[in-house]
């Protein structure tokens, strides 16, 4: 039997790894969840035909948004698919179901900060405040207006229809709009407010 001994530097570089992996798993698992269970209580079960109503992450990594969350502590996973003409009301349940990933990763990061005040344990610690670091960032950038984010989700269920043909457009080059925010950095114009905004209401419960 051979007992591996982990000290000092060793012990935090895994607790910070394993941490990390916990925290990146939890947040892409609430919120394409989220998607999928209100989605579903709105009538629509297309997600959960694909197998997508779970919180298993495999089922939502996407390879790139998995890069940023690794690299720049934000995100995306793939879109959970849903049909809207499902919906007993488009417009209402496309903008619910739009948000309903950051409110869930939002909702996640309030409990983990709960969590953290109330239990003095280092690991516990590392691993909740991994979550609510990358909670809040997955919420944050979600938020972004571009396809196939959650923000576009929610701005395109009010678009008036004689807008549809450039908002069609603007989806065709989207892939590329977002990774030159992601490289330029201009991304933080929107997002620094935002993350801003949820730091702080997760902070009432943490101190």
């Amino acid at each position: 039997m051979i007992k591996i001994i982990l000290k000092g530097k060793d012990f935090m570089d895994i607790a910070n790894i394993v941490a990390t992996a916990a925290g990146i798993a939890i947040a892409i698992s609430v919120h394409e969840f989220g998607h999928a269970y209100s989605a579903h209580l709105l009538g629509d079960d297309t997600a959960k035909l694909y197998g997508r109503m779970t919180l298993n992450p495999i089922k939502h990594v996407d390879p790139l948004g998995l890069l940023a969350m690794i690299i720049f502590h934000i995100g995306w996973a793939k879109p959970v698919p849903v049909n809207p003409m499902n919906y007993k009301n488009y417009k209402v349940g496309n903008f619910i179901v739009s948000i309903a990933g950051v409110c869930c990763n939002l909702l996640t990061a309030i409990v983990c900060a709960i969590i953290y005040k109330n239990v003095p344990i280092y690991g516990v610690q590392v691993l909740t405040y991994t979550c609510i670091i990358y909670n809040i960032g997955f919420a944050a950038f979600n938020l972004l207006p571009v396809p196939p984010l959650d923000g576009w989700g929610a701005i395109e269920t009010f678009i008036p229809y004689q807008w549809r043909e450039y908002a069609y457009k603007f989806e065709r080059i989207s892939g590329f709009v977002l990774i030159l925010l992601l490289i330029t950095g201009a991304y933080r114009i929107i997002i620094n407010p935002i993350h801003g905004l949820f730091a702080s209401i997760v902070q009432m419960f943490m101190f």
